[in-house]
């Protein structure tokens, strides 16, 4: 096969599988890359491009329509994907004209579908290499790529100039945030990293992650730096027993563990608490797994201190999770609202009189968390707010919201340098349950 081809291959396969099968971009990334035995280079590459183009799609598509003088009909293979994963090359990512068009024609000859498109393809992205990066500096990339009902709800939320600073910080690629178990400051000089005041370290340009320094010794695990903030709201959890509710993919489990908490990791999947597993032996952390839907999950005895980490929309991962963008809906909210309702409603029955149930999703959407906590609050008058007790280096004043949760935007670190800007969006809330 043609040097490059199954990079790109990978790359279109896994848009293509985003954007019309409307599956995961990870989940499609890993069926792709598995068909094709590619070095860990070419792998990062072909994930990049296929980001690069989620993250870009709306002003690609702009600056592409502009060379194509005719509607292009409905079934053309997946020429769409591949101009798309080409013109992210060409105008963003810095591949050479001749290489990124070149494997473009030749993805379009190989798909029986899209062959007959093969010159269309070679001229459109002639075009746009010669002329196209002056029209895509003009176009507004946030109104392009972003549904307009999260803009819409966004701007209600926080305001237009504060939404608009979030959808282009969601647009970032994200740099690598690490949770060490010990001596931050040591693991930051070893890896060339910076200490977060958050306590988590994050790297600029880590390269491949099971190379870092310290990932066979099991010294520390990926994890943003708001998502490490919810368990810290606990606060001390040494020999307390604690349920870690929805828990894959871990990282919650592992700071439980690594403080010291007897803990109990509850998910439904069965596959993902394995790899839950894995990361906590690669640690040296225990943990009880218990491969249960948190909905239903009645141990015999209750616990200190229960975590949920709720499903959600999971908008406020968007600069993570591209895909996002093209998968969820506005009837989402409201369905995984009633979803987060009931697990609350679990999770209280869990609750020891007198311990602590932090909630938390990664969404930015108030439904889903300021909302739903008042709601619970309302209905549950043996449980009272706790504010944030963490200090103000660690968590600043502008992170709190007025009842004193956590609420973390994508926009929120954006006095660090370039490359090492933005947070995952993050609510947090910690509830204690009357004695």
């Amino acid at each position: 096969m043609i040097e490059g081809l199954k990079t790109r291959d990978v790359a279109v396969s896994a848009l293509y599988t985003v954007l019309v099968e409307h599956r995961p971009f990870d989940d499609a990334f890993a069926r792709a890359a598995a068909s094709r035995d590619l070095p860990a280079r070419d792998r990062a590459f072909a994930r990049l491009i296929a980001t690069t183009a989620l993250r870009y799609r709306g002003a690609l598509q702009a600056v592409l329509s502009t060379y194509i003088a005719k509607p292009l009909p409905e079934r053309m293979g997946r020429l769409d994907e591949i101009l798309l994963a080409a013109a992210a090359q060409l105008l963003l990512l810095g591949t050479p004209p001749h290489a990124a068009i070149s494997l473009a024609v030749d993805q379009c000859r190989a798909d029986t579908a899209a062959k007959r498109f093969a010159n269309l393809a070679n001229a459109v992205l002639r075009r746009v290499s010669e002329s196209g990066q002056g029209r895509f500096a003009d176009l507004d990339n946030v109104a392009l790529t972003f549904p307009g009902w999260i803009l819409s709800r966004w701007t209600e939320t926080y305001g237009a100039g504060a939404a608009r600073q979030i959808a282009r910080a969601s647009l970032v690629e994200p740099a690598l945030d690490l949770t060490v178990k010990s001596n931050p400051e040591e693991w930051a000089s070893r890896i060339g990293a910076v200490v977060l005041p958050t306590g988590s370290i994050r790297c600029a340009e880590a390269g491949r992650v099971d190379e870092l320094p310290g990932f066979v010794e099991g010294a520390w695990w990926v994890q943003d730096a708001a998502a490490a903030i919810p368990v810290k709201m606990l606060g001390d959890v040494r020999g307390l027993s604690v349920v870690d509710l929805c828990a894959a993919p871990g990282g919650k489990t592992a700071q439980l563990a690594a403080a010291g908490a007897d803990v109990t990791a509850v998910d439904k999947s069965a596959g993902r608490l394995s790899r839950l597993s894995e990361n906590l032996a690669r640690l040296s952390l225990t943990a009880r797994t218990v491969v249960s839907d948190a909905l239903t999950f009645r141990p015999e005895t209750q616990y200190d201190a229960v975590l949920l980490d709720a499903p959600c929309t999971a908008t406020g991962t968007i600069r993570r999770h591209p895909d996002i963008l093209y998968l969820k809906r506005p009837e989402d909210v409201a369905a995984l609202a009633a979803l987060q309702k009931n697990l609350l409603e679990s999770a209280a029955e869990l609750l020891k009189p007198g311990g602590v149930l932090v909630y938390c999703t990664c969404s930015l959407e108030p439904e889903e968390g300021e909302r739903q906590v008042s709601a619970f609050l309302d209905r549950h008058q043996d449980f009272t707010r706790r504010p944030i007790m963490l200090d103000q280096d660690t968590v600043p004043m502008s992170w709190r919201t007025p009842e004193g949760d956590l609420r973390t935007l994508p926009s929120h670190f954006a006095d660090l340098p370039e490359g090492l800007r933005g947070l995952d969006g993050f609510f947090a809330a910690s509830l204690v349950k009357s004695c």
